[in-house]
């Protein structure tokens, strides 16, 4: 039979420490802001009456992507000054979500909950703050007594929104994109031990071995859809982001 043996699951999701306290994910957490500081920083360097060329050109395009595809699309003109942070918030969720496919890390650092949840508390953080800004005590007492349904209705309504909006909002947007990653990862892994195993299986098996091509493809096939789907939760972390706060700035919409 083939040896096919697993890596136990503390191994797959969890490094240990470089030194106290520190391990690959908090690595690839400092490696994202840094890469993603030095693309921004180098894209202002250039003179802005030039064409855009290499960093700048990619600067600009992630800038008008945020405006044009979730700024626009959620929150509206007067939105426009989240941007940079939105545009930050995608940067850096995409950048450790890549690592995932990258040899020697081979883990994005949203696939451990840590990084998602924080991610996530800042935003609850922001939308929140945003809300009272913008409506006073009107943003809470409206959240818990709306006034758009019928009077009878509004404390089960009410609780709703506020277990919602309060409550469950930053949770759902952490597990959603952890989970998400920690599958793909789960995935990577589970081909490339079988296609390890079939490789390198024992003489006697050596039918196997032309049959590693079909687990290998497979490897190749979710490294290449992983990109993808980094992008597409980066994407969806940020959309989600900038809608609520749309919506806190404007609850009666």
């Amino acid at each position: 039979m083939l040896a096919l043996e697993f890596p136990p699951i503390n191994e797959v999701i969890r490094w240990k420490d470089l030194f106290p306290t520190f391990n690959k994910v908090a690595l690839i957490g400092c490696l994202a802001a840094l890469i993603g500081i030095s693309i921004f920083l180098l894209a202002g360097r250039k003179n802005p009456m030039v064409a855009p060329t290499g960093v700048r050109n990619v600067a600009e395009t992630g800038v008008e992507f945020i405006e044009d595809q979730i700024v626009m699309q959620t929150i509206g003109r007067d939105g426009l000054g989240w941007t940079p942070f939105l545009l930050t918030l995608f940067v850096f969720v995409y950048l450790c979500n890549l690592p995932g496919i990258i040899p020697v890390l081979q883990m994005p650092a949203t696939a451990r909950m840590a990084m998602p949840l924080f991610l996530a508390v800042i935003v609850w953080v922001i939308y929140n703050v945003v809300g009272f800004k913008h409506n006073g005590l009107s943003y809470l007492t409206g959240m818990v007594w709306p006034h758009n349904v019928p009077v009878a209705m509004r404390p089960l309504v009410g609780l709703i929104e506020f277990l919602s909006n309060i409550v469950l909002r930053p949770f759902s947007l952490a597990v959603r994109l952890f989970a998400n990653m920690l599958a793909g990862h789960m995935l990577l892994v589970t081909f490339a031990v079988l296609s390890n195993a079939m490789l390198f299986a024992e003489t006697k098996q050596v039918l196997l071995k032309p049959m590693t091509i079909l687990p290998f493809f497979m490897l190749l096939f979710l490294t290449l859809f992983e990109v993808l789907v980094g992008f597409l939760q980066a994407y969806i972390f940020t959309i989600l982001t900038a809608v609520y706060i749309g919506l806190a700035r404007h609850p009666e919409h």
